[in-house]
């Protein structure tokens, strides 16, 4: 209600009229000619408007008003500051936070604190002004706007008394005046104040002022921007040579003794402003004597004297530490605060090693790691002076600014750690902790509804790039809404030399996404000038990278639009798309990223980034690829008749103490779908986090979460079965766990003399001898149970393995990441997963793999009939099996039943299932009945299933191990998935161009 009668009152003021004659000269110095009672009321309501602040948005110093929870229409809290459709009411806690909001985009003017509107005045969101009723949309605009408002508010008392002594009330005067503004402190900001003109006022105008355009101009020497009417001022202040006073024991720059031994002090290095200390070393006693400034120009200068043969002239850096008479205080960090801040995620394990080794660097120095400097910088930042041998005083200086929680070092690059950011870290952590301190928040219930105040740093944190929840956000949101096709256009796959890219990379949104109602997103916020463009021929250089954040939820968009031919990593490594699909062809022939890398260097001259971001790169652009993985052969369909299993076998990259433990009521059932999309988020989230930083949505190996891959038609469901956890609680003496004889004397083979002597005195053999020897003990003794077992517990189950399943066309079906030695309980688990079972499984341990099987589903036996053998065991057979005239015929294999079974499979209606050995392995079991399991007996099979598909595919991959090996478990699954996928894509396509070239054949012989 005041408001608006403050307003209905100035709008009522009588405006003067111009007058009809008289000089410029004279006009400029007369004012606005109004009725005495009037205008003293105008100026009155004016000079009491910044004391009686009236609009709800305009708020003294940084409090609010006291929040209440809402009686009218509801029982939660309204904003403020804005109506309910545009911040719904909430909870305390969820209001907290929209205010945050609030106080980043607000504006401090001397003691007020002026939030934006979102009351309904405007359709959007504005800003009131402190002196009149204009409300401005725009930051910068209302900044100039309120410099405006402050010089033309008051008059001067003489002018009063001019304008009260006025005899006339009918005349009226055209003037320019200079008014003050209320007695109001400073703002706290670098803004220059700037002297406006304005035009003459007509009648018509009403109360308002029309400023003209300020004229911008560049100073001749040191090119600075201002405005034209400051220049002069600003030529004398800065650039006019003023007499040098002389340094002396009052009139000298601040400094501190750092390193008393080795003569290191810390001085300011300009006597004006809080500026960071630099480093000067004043060494006069003991045999080496130094005196050096860290200056750059003071040590030019004192080359260019020495040169020009001019006597040395001490600089003022060096002549003020003579006056020093202060010392830093030497703090001794300890290993216990490293660790405590390892444990809380502020460094890692690594970091610790090393920062721990530069402190035993200084030990063995004489000099202190890290001293903390209390001269000269702001309480808001923090100074330390790190140990660093490589400079040339052996020091530099990191700062720390509280209120923004960034740091700064010399040494290092944009958004890059050094080891002097985290010794500094690790000595405030030790010093000030309550820097680090996370915040605590307090819940609705706890907290007292009349404390509301909030401290000044609100609208100071960093929110991109986003941590925590918001960074779970942001990776949801590009997840969704930001896939990449898998069959890109032909314009954006070729690479192209001539090809130009913007230079800078805007995101597209303009409102957000999240929120119910259409909130409008901030301006674009830059992140970076130096982003690269990575492609084929060069590095595009000084891309600028920007970011909108929605001023309700806080949830930040980035540039991330594949149709401009360009990937978005981490907003400085921009990869182009044709690079991406190299990247990916190579992998294909088995050339690492690293190695591509180095070719890229060698050919085109240029630096690339590490070969570890690169990678990290590739791998963020696959997984908001659209990839389908289907699995599926284009002639075999989803479901297979017909399979082989096999698996590489590798050593296990995680420690059995590593792994979580199951809950207790895990059943081995695994969603495929959450996991795997689990997979690719990580993957996406690494554009975020820092090479070696802690990501929160890592996932690390589990037994039940851990998920294999089966194309979506060929599984059963979502869920898929995953029964690893039980081969760790259950003995491997099961005779269902143990692997084939042959196959484990080959994997004997491969291993180093050392464990072949250690297994020999395990056995209680001799382990005396060569190598050959002790393969022969073992390889003999092995057909003893107790030596077989002891032999497959310490090759065979400590490692892990790729599990797959194939069609005979070589397409890989199925894909499982083993933790553990590998086990038919492993393939059951695919098998049980599958919609529908094949007819034909060959597999290298198949009666252990029919008898696990079986006992796994007793309500329905899988795997019939004979248990998975061709006949039915009886001696007649068995030695017809031998002799090599058994002759199973199987022409459902061929052509589909007429009738098919109950629960018969869709290609060839049987629902008889076999577990078969292929020709390799024929001879190799012990159970006599087993030779009813030879695939030779089966007409339809014999010579027409290359049983060693597997093998090949498994020697093709063997040639990645160099690189997988390197990887994390998740990093390497994912990455294995993608190159089987890409494999059985150029398998299928090139079955697809030959059936096409079959059918042109026809047409044309037709």
């Amino acid at each position: 209600m005041m408001y608006a009668a403050w307003k209905c009152d100035l709008q009522g003021c009588t405006t003067a009229k111009p007058r009809a004659s008289g000089s410029v000269k004279s006009q400029s110095l007369d004012v606005t000619a109004v009725s005495g009672q009037q205008h003293r009321t105008a100026v009155y309501r004016k000079s009491t408007m910044a004391e009686s602040v009236t609009h709800v948005t305009i708020q003294r110093g940084r409090k609010i008003l006291k929040l209440q929870k809402c009686k009218d229409c509801c029982s939660s809290f309204h904003c403020p500051f804005c109506k309910a459709s545009v911040f719904k009411p909430a909870r305390l806690a969820k209001l907290k936070l929209h205010l945050k909001c609030h106080y980043k985009k607000a504006i401090t003017h001397g003691d007020f604190t002026i939030h934006r509107c979102g009351l309904g005045c405007r359709s959007t969101l504005h800003y009131h002004c402190v002196y009149c009723t204009t409300t401005v949309l725009r930051k910068e605009d209302f900044q100039n706007h309120l410099e405006v408002c402050k010089h033309k508010l008051h008059l001067p008392s003489a002018t009063e008394k001019a304008v009260t002594s006025a005899k006339t009330k009918e005349t009226s005067i055209s003037s320019t005046a200079i008014v003050t503004a209320p007695d109001v402190k400073p703002m706290p900001s670098n803004d220059t104040l700037v002297n406006f003109n304005t035009e003459t006022i007509t009648p018509e105008s009403s109360n308002k002022v029309r400023v003209r355009p300020v004229v911008k101009t560049q100073c001749p020497i040191c090119n600075a921007l201002m405005n034209k009417c400051n220049l002069q001022k600003h030529i004398v202040r800065k650039h006019t040579d003023e007499p040098k006073k002389d340094l002396n024991a009052t009139l000298h720059l601040t400094s501190q003794c750092i390193d008393n031994t080795n003569g290191i002090f810390a001085v300011l290095k300009n006597a004006n402003g809080r500026c960071v200390p630099l480093h000067v070393q004043y060494k006069t006693w003991g045999e080496n004597h130094r005196v050096l400034c860290e200056s750059n120009d003071c040590q030019v200068n004192l080359e260019l004297a020495q040169s020009s043969g001019l006597p040395p002239r001490q600089c003022k850096h060096i002549t003020s530490v003579t006056y020093c008479q202060s010392s830093a205080e030497q703090v001794s960090l300890t290993e216990e605060t490293l660790t405590e801040m390892a444990r809380a995620k502020w460094l890692s394990e690594e970091t610790k090693k090393i920062c721990l080794a530069h402190q035993q660097l200084s030990e063995s120095n004489c000099v202190p790691l890290s001293v903390h400097v209390t001269i000269g910088a702001l309480q808001t930042k923090k100074c330390v002076s790190v140990f660093e041998s490589h400079h040339i005083l052996g020091r530099v200086m990191v700062v720390y600014k509280t209120k923004l929680n960034k740091w700064y070092c010399p040494c290092a690059k944009k958004r890059q750690s050094c080891i002097h950011r985290f010794v500094a870290h690790w000595h405030l952590f030790q010093t000030h902790p309550e820097l680090f301190q996370p915040p605590v928040t307090s819940t609705e219930e706890t907290l007292s509804e009349d404390q509301h105040d909030f401290p000044e740093e609100m609208d100071d944190y960093t929110v991109y790039p986003p941590k925590d929840h918001e960074l779970k956000n942001m990776v949801d949101y590009i997840y969704q809404n930001k896939k990449i096709p898998a069959n890109l256009p032909y314009d954006i796959c070729v690479p192209s030399t001539v090809r130009s890219h913007p230079r800078s990379l805007l995101p597209n949104e303009n409102v957000c996404q999240r929120c119910p109602d259409a909130v409008p997103l901030s301006d674009p916020i830059l992140i970076t000038q130096t982003a690269k463009i990575l492609t084929n021929w060069s590095i595009i250089e000084d891309v600028a990278t920007y970011y909108k954040q929605c001023p309700e939820c806080e949830m930040c968009y980035r540039y991330q639009e594949w149709k401009d031919g360009l990937h978005n990593f981490n907003d400085d490594i921009i990869l182009d798309i044709p690079l991406c699909l190299t990247l990916r062809n190579l992998l294909q022939v088995h050339t690492s990223v690293s190695r591509a890398v180095e070719f890229l260097q060698l050919m085109t001259g240029v630096a690339y980034p590490p070969a570890n971001a690169v990678l990290r790169a590739y791998l963020h652009f696959e997984a908001l690829t659209e990839h389908e993985y289907k699995f599926s052969c284009v002639s075999c369909g989803d479901h297979p008749p017909v399979v082989i299993m096999g698996l590489q076998k590798k050593p296990s990259q995680v420690s059995e103490r590593d792994i979580e433990e199951p809950p207790e009521d895990f059943k081995g059932e695994v969603n495929v779908e959450i996991f795997w999309e689990a997979l690719s988020k990580e993957m996406i989230a690494q554009g975020f986090v820092a090479n070696d930083g802690y990501n929160p949505l890592s996932v690390p190996p589990s037994f039940h979460f851990w998920a294999p891959w089966i194309g979506r038609n060929t599984r059963r469901s979502d869920t898929v079965l995953n029964t690893e956890f039980e081969k760790v609680r259950v003995s491997n003496s099961a005779s269902e766990n143990l692997i084939s004889e042959d196959r484990l004397r080959d994997e004997l083979f491969k291993q180093k003399v050392d464990v072949l002597r250690s297994l020999c005195t395990d056995c209680g053999l001799e382990s005396t001898g060569s190598y050959s020897e002790l393969l022969l003990r073992l390889s003999e003794d092995m057909k003893s149970e107790e030596t077989y077992k002891k032999v497959n517990e310490k090759i065979w189950a400590p490692s892990g393995g790729w599990g797959v399943i194939m069609c005979p066309c070589g397409i890989v079906y199925s894909l499982r990441n083993n933790l553990r030695g590998e086990t038919p309980q492993d393939f059951a688990d695919l098998l049980l997963s599958w919609k529908h079972m094949p007819n034909i499984i060959i597999y290298e341990s198949a009666h252990s793999l029919a008898t696990h099987t079986n006992q796994r589903a007793p309500e329905q036996v899988p795997i019939a009939p004979f248990e998975g053998c061709l006949a039915e065991p009886t001696r007649a057979n068995v030695d017809l099996a031998k002799s090599g005239q058994l002759n199973v015929s199987l022409p459902w294999l061929q052509s589909k039943k007429a009738v098919a079974d109950v629960y018969g499979h869709p290609v060839t209606g049987s629902s008889e299932r076999y577990v078969l050995y292929d020709e390799i392995h024929e001879g190799n079991h012990k159970d006599i009945s087993n030779v009813l399991r030879n695939v030779t007996s089966v007409p339809q099979l014999d010579g027409k299933v290359n049983s060693r598909i597997v093998e090949q595919l498994f020697t093709e991959m063997k040639k990645n191990s160099y690189f997988l090996r390197t990887s994390s478990p998740s990093t390497q699954l994912f990455q294995m998935r993608n190159i089987i996928h890409h494999y059985n894509e150029h398998k299928n396509n090139k079955v697809i161009d030959r059936m096409g070239g079959l059918c042109l054949l026809n047409l044309g012989a037709v």
